[in-house]
């Protein structure tokens, strides 16, 4: 299969610069794929749409973790030149691997100076864009909340403002590890929550930190010949049970993300959903099976990306690449600040 069979046309303006608004007042388009058939609707409409469903309730799961403020500026040292880095990996209270921004001007040694008066050191070159910075003083969760900025994705062409550090996030995120949002989330209210509960929608959590492979296009001409990146994820067994038991009712299990889709799936021992911790590297493309997926919603996903091949796996590449030509046709915004798709 090849990796430009997932190209789209896509309109500069279609591209979300920013939030809608207020948050979950944005578009959805619903996928029916067995009668390859769809239909327009608001994401305020979910508890109407997924109450509707014959037979047993659906059963959402979701991502919780949560957005580190990964991306760091700086000044070099020697030439007084800025610098940008977004951190991918804590490798101890020191170090970080990251990935640099022109990482060809950003050489083992070299020396950058960023707030708070913490200084670091280029110490390897750990391949293509990421290097290994080694900090003076300690880098955690605080730090970067105090002198970090909000990891937008490189489709959005701006800076991030203090907008970002509110709505760049979900409402339920809770442990911190991710180098992007989780971004079908974004659409969720505690009022929309709240609403699905009283619909009957029960709910579970799985947490899946986001790297930064998620920005990396698929540059392979063979999509089979592409190597995710792998992602740590963990999923207590709390959750593990809540999953099962719904599982166990006949419940139609619909993963809020991509992230999740790969969680559950990766999660699967061949008999249920396993509690415990991983690290996920499934790639998902069409004639990948789904053992637990029931239903998908997301959001609509760059070209050529790992991620819209996921989505053409579970809907079928002809009806995803039909659904959105039909998305540009009605203005839909896209990707990580757009508007949303519900796959069933």
């Amino acid at each position: 299969m090849k990796t430009d069979d997932f190209f789209f046309d896509l309109p500069g303006h279609l591209v979300a610069q920013y939030p809608p608004p207020v948050r979950g007042e944005s578009r959805l388009m619903v996928l029916d794929r067995a009668g390859r058939s769809l239909r327009h609707a608001m994401v305020k409409d979910l508890p109407d749409i997924l109450g509707a469903i014959p037979g047993p309730r659906p059963f959402l799961v979701f991502n919780d973790s949560k957005v580190r403020k990964a991306r760091l500026l700086g000044i070099s040292e020697k030439t007084g030149s800025p610098a940008e880095f977004l951190l991918a990996e804590k490798l101890d209270g020191h170090t970080w691997k990251a990935m640099a921004k022109r990482a060809k001007r950003h050489r083992t040694g070299a020396r950058y100076l960023f707030g708070g008066e913490n200084r670091a050191e280029i110490t390897a070159e750990s391949g293509g864009e990421f290097r290994v910075l080694r900090f003076e003083k300690p880098v955690d969760d605080a730090w970067l909340d105090r002198w970090g900025h909000v990891p937008l994705p490189p489709y959005i062409r701006r800076n991030d403002t203090p907008l970002d550090g509110e709505r760049y996030q979900t409402v339920y995120a809770r442990f911190p590890g991710s180098a992007a949002a989780p971004t079908a989330g974004l659409h969720f209210t505690a009022g929309l929550l709240a609403r699905l509960a009283e619909t009957g929608v029960d709910s579970a959590f799985v947490t899946l930190h986001v790297g930064l492979g998620t920005f990396l296009p698929v540059r392979t001409a063979a999509v089979e010949d592409h190597v995710m990146h792998g992602e740590n994820f963990v999923i207590d067994g709390e959750n593990a049970r809540k999953i099962e038991s719904a599982r166990s009712l006949g419940r139609r299990i619909i993963a809020v993300g991509t992230t999740s889709v790969r969680t559950l799936e990766s999660a699967w021992d061949g008999k249920g959903v396993r509690e415990g911790e991983g690290t996920s590297s499934l790639f998902l493309y069409p004639g990948s099976r789904f053992n637990v997926t029931g239903g998908i919603f997301t959001n609509f996903h760059t070209p050529r990306s790992t991620l819209l091949m996921l989505a053409a796996a579970f809907a079928g590449l002809d009806f995803i690449l039909e659904s959105y030509a039909e998305a540009v046709r009605e203005g839909y915004r896209f990707f990580s600040y757009g508007d949303a798709m519900l796959i069933l």
